[in-house]
C-alpha cells in the first residue's frame, strides 16, 4: 500500500506565485540559470541554483553555495514572500499546455515505500547528481522540488480532484512558456481520508521524473534517522514532497537522439546498414514517427522513415523499447556508441524543442538525427514493474513541474 500523508505547506504568498516559480534545477547550465535569474528577484531558481548569486569561479559543490541556498529561502520567508499553512493539507496542482490540462495531488510520500519497493522507479541515479540535491534539502531542511509521481487511474480520486476544484484557487498564472498553473488547497479531514485510502489501496505508484531528487530526498530522511534514533516513523523528515498524476492525463514526448559522425562511414554506407534493421523510406518533409517501432531520421539533408522489420522485435519490457532498439542494434555495432550515459558522441534532444532542433544540430555540430516515437506510460510501468530499468534518456514529460510554489519542513 501507497502511504501518502498531507502537510502543512510553504507556499509563495499571494499574487506572488508567478514571481517566484521556476523551472526544475536541472534544465538549465549555470551560465543559463544565471541569465534566467536576471532582474527575477523572487526567481526559486535563486534558491535552487544559489551558485547564481556568487562569483563564477565558486565551484557549484561549494558547500558556501547551499549556505547561500539556506540564507535566501530564510530571508523570503522573513520578509513575508512565503506564508506557510496552519493545518496539514493536500493541495491541487494543475497544468495547461496546448489545451490539454493535467492535476496532480500535492502530498508527502514514505521513504520507507521508497526502500521497500512500492514506490517503483524506472531509472539509475548517478551518486554524484544525487550529492548535489541531498546537500541542498539538508543545509535548507527543506524540500524544494516536487517528485513527479504517477498511478494507475482511480476514479475516487478523480471525483475528489474535480469536487475540490470547483473552489477557489490558491493561485492561477501563465508562466512565460505558455503553461498555465493553478492550484488548490484540501484541508478538510473528511477529502484527506479519502484520498489517503484510495491511495492506501494501490500496491505501487511510479515515479516518472525526479529520480535523484527522490534518492537525495531518501538519503536525508536516513541520515535524519541516524541523528535521531529516538525517531517515531511520523516525523516530516520520514517523508518526502510530491506531485502525484493520474496515467490517463500525463504526456510523455519524444527523447531524441543526434550523433556526431558516421564512425567513417558515408552517408549511404551508413544508410545501407540502418537498411539491414528497418526498411528507409525517404520523405517529403519533416515528420514525426507515427507508431512504435518507426524512427524519423535526418541524414544529409534527408529526412527517411526508418520501420524496424519484424524479426529485429523484442516482447521484453526494455530490450523492445525503440531506445532499446536503436541503441542495441544500430548506433553501437554500426556507429561505435558505447554508453550513452557518458559517450561523447551522442546528445540528446527533448521533443519539446522539435524536429527543426533536430536539423539544427545537424547543419552545425552532429551528422545525423533520431526522431523517436514516444515511450508510452503502459512501457514505463511495465518496465518498474519488472524491477528492470530503461535506458537513460528514454522519457521526456511536458509540462514540466515548476519548483517554489510548494515547499517541505523537514524539522
Amino acid at each position: 500500500m501507497a502511504k501518502i500523508r498531507p502537510f502543512q505547506g510553504i507556499r509563495p504568498a499571494e499574487g506572488k506565485e508567478s514571481l517566484v516559480a521556476a523551472l526544475p534545477y536541472d534544465v538549465y547550465s549555470r551560465r543559463e540559470a544565471k541569465k534566467a535569474v536576471e532582474g527575477k528577484p523572487l526567481s526559486f531558481l535563486r534558491i535552487d541554483r544559489a551558485e547564481t548569486q556568487m562569483a563564477d569561479d565558486v565551484d557549484t559543490c561549494d558547500p558556501k553555495v547551499y549556505q547561500k541556498a539556506k540564507e535566501l529561502l530564510e530571508e523570503m520567508q522573513e520578509r513575508g514572500d512565503f506564508i506557510q499553512d496552519d493545518v496539514p493539507s493536500f493541495y491541487l496542482y494543475e497544468l495547461t499546455m496546448n489545451g490539454r490540462s493535467q492535476t496532480g495531488i500535492v502530498a508527502c510520500a514514505s521513504i520507507d515505500d521508497y526502500l521497500e519497493g512500492c514506490i517503483k522507479k524506472h531509472e539509475n541515479t548517478r551518486r554524484e547528481k544525487e550529492e548535489d540535491r541531498f546537500r541542498h534539502v539538508d543545509v535548507c531542511d527543506t524540500q524544494t522540488g516536487p517528485i513527479f509521481l504517477a498511478y494507475r487511474n482511480e476514479p475516487e480520486l478523480k471525483t475528489l480532484a474535480k469536487e475540490s476544484k470547483k473552489g477557489e484557487p490558491l493561485f492561477s498564472f501563465v508562466s512565460e512558456d505558455g503553461i498555465g498553473h493553478r492550484g488548490w488547497q484540501i484541508r478538510e479531514e473528511a477529502v484527506i481520508g479519502r484520498i489517503q485510502e484510495a491511495f492506501g489501496k494501490m500496491e505501487s505508484v511510479y515515479i516518472a521524473d525526479g529520480h535523484h531528487r527522490a534518492a537525495s530526498a531518501v538519503r536525508v530522511g536516513l541520515k535524519r534517522r541516524d541523528e535521531h534514533p529516538d525517531y517515531t516513523g511520523e516525523e516530516e523528515f520520514n517523508y518526502f514532497l510530491c506531485v502525484l498524476f493520474p496515467d490517463d492525463e500525463l504526456m510523455i514526448m519524444d527523447y531524441n537522439r543526434v550523433v556526431r559522425d558516421l564512425n567513417g562511414l558515408s552517408p549511404e554506407e551508413f544508410l545501407k546498414k540502418a537498411e539491414e534493421i528497418f526498411t528507409a523510406e525517404p520523405l517529403k518533409e519533416a515528420a514525426h514517427p507515427q507508431k512504435k517501432g518507426e524512427i524519423a531520421m535526418f541524414l544529409s539533408e534527408q529526412w527517411y522513415l526508418l520501420t524496424l522489420r519484424p524479426e529485429y522485435e523484442n516482447e521484453d519490457p526494455v530490450e523492445g523499447l525503440d531506445v532499446s532498439i536503436l541503441q542495441r542494434e544500430l548506433l553501437e555495432p554500426v556507429l561505435g556508441v558505447g554508453d550513452p550515459r557518458t559517450d561523447k558522441r551522442i546528445d540528446f534532444v527533448g521533443g519539446i524543442r522539435g524536429l527543426e532542433e533536430l536539423e539544427r544540430r545537424v547543419h552545425t555540430d552532429m551528422e545525423a538525427a533520431f526522431a523517436m516515437y514516444p515511450t508510452s506510460i503502459g512501457e514505463l510501468f511495465a518496465v518498474a514493474d519488472a524491477g528492470l530499468l530503461m535506458p537513460p534518456k528514454s522519457t521526456w514529460f511536458e509540462p514540466k513541474l515548476r519548483s517554489g510554489l510548494f515547499l517541505h519542513k523537514l524539522s
